[in-house]
């Protein structure tokens, strides 16, 4: 069922077409429906339309060769997506699921070349606001996105990812929280987030240089990579300050993670300094029931870490409100 022009009015990319042309471009569209959990594409199908969603929400995921699959974000009522692969003839860079019963218009790469063809003011148009949309997106979030979608998986992999412990970057962190905070909302599960230090760094490196601190960082991380399970997401947030994000965990179950990493740190023995004994400290907060936004989250993981240093360190403490 093709869709009608005034279905296009108030949609953001449509705003500088006149209501001719509105009217000509909602004749090549396709009013589609589809069901919560249904699947409108993976990630490297072949692109030929670009979506409008009219009502419902949709999650945006990429799954690394290596590990979980990562939510980038969510489209809601007004957004679109797909446009690069119509544009470019480019394979699908993300996957897109229906997170709700959700209604769309589709425009196929044929009609768009077509509208190109016949109403090139039209297509300006619709090209001009198409741009200045995402500009503004990007804006606010960085252009992690932007570069997953256009240079694929190698990129994907430096943009994200820290290079001396294999481990997700700060960057990571800070473009992809919000979409994973939605996610859980949308699963109706609690995420918990774990700040962890290792205790006394700053003598540390002062005592042994550098280079040694620096290999504790990486025998730390491959420590994390063996307590922590598949879906939590391992962050180095900046020098020896991890972050670990649990979706699904509750406060219990990531108290148990975390006292692994203390134990784990603990027991840790090097040859070169036999009398050298690590310890950590790790404060936990959960969403939503700890805090209801992304920084009160962090803000609540801090205050549990500074109540960790100040019972004497290596310990794990949980935010207490």
């Amino acid at each position: 069922m093709n869709a009608t022009g005034s279905m296009l009015e108030g949609i953001g990319i449509f705003a500088d077409l006149s209501p001719e042309d509105r009217e000509a471009v909602a004749q090549l569209m396709e009013r589609r429906r589809c069901d919560r959990g249904e699947l409108l594409f993976r990630e490297g199908d072949p692109g030929e339309e670009l979506f409008v969603v009219l009502s419902g929400l949709v999650s945006i995921t990429v799954k690394p060769k290596e590990g979980a699959e990562i939510t980038l974000g969510t489209a809601a009522a007004g957004a679109f997506f797909g446009d690069m692969s119509i544009i470019e003839e480019a394979p699908r860079s993300a996957t897109c699921r229906a997170e709700e019963s959700c209604e769309f218009l589709a425009l196929h790469a044929d009609n768009f070349h077509r509208l190109i063809r016949n109403r090139p003011r039209a297509a300006v148009g619709l090209l001009r606001r198409m741009a200045a949309i995402t500009a503004a997106r990007l804006g606010q979030t960085g252009s992690l996105l932007s570069q997953m979608v256009q240079w694929g998986e190698q990129a994907r992999k430096r943009a994200v990812t820290d290079e001396a412990t294999g481990l997700f970057n700060r960057r990571f962190y800070d473009e992809s929280m919000g979409g994973i905070l939605q996610r859980a909302d949308i699963d109706g599960v609690p995420v918990a987030l774990a700040m962890f230090d290792l205790d006394r760094f700053g003598n540390l490196n002062k005592t042994y240089g550098q280079a040694f601190c620096d290999n504790l960082i990486v025998l730390a991380s491959g420590l994390f990579k063996k307590v922590f399970g598949e879906k939590d997401i391992l962050v180095r947030y900046g020098g020896d300050e991890f972050t670990f994000v649990m979706p699904g965990r509750d406060a219990s179950s990531a108290i148990e993670r975390c006292r692994a990493v203390n134990e784990g740190i603990r027991s840790m023995r090097f040859t070169e300094h036999p009398e050298l004994r690590l310890t950590c400290s790790l404060g936990i907060a959960v969403y939503p029931a700890h805090a209801k936004t992304l920084d009160g989250l962090r803000e609540a993981a801090d205050k549990a870490l500074y109540r960790a240093k100040e019972g004497g360190r290596d310990r794990t403490e949980v935010y207490e409100g």
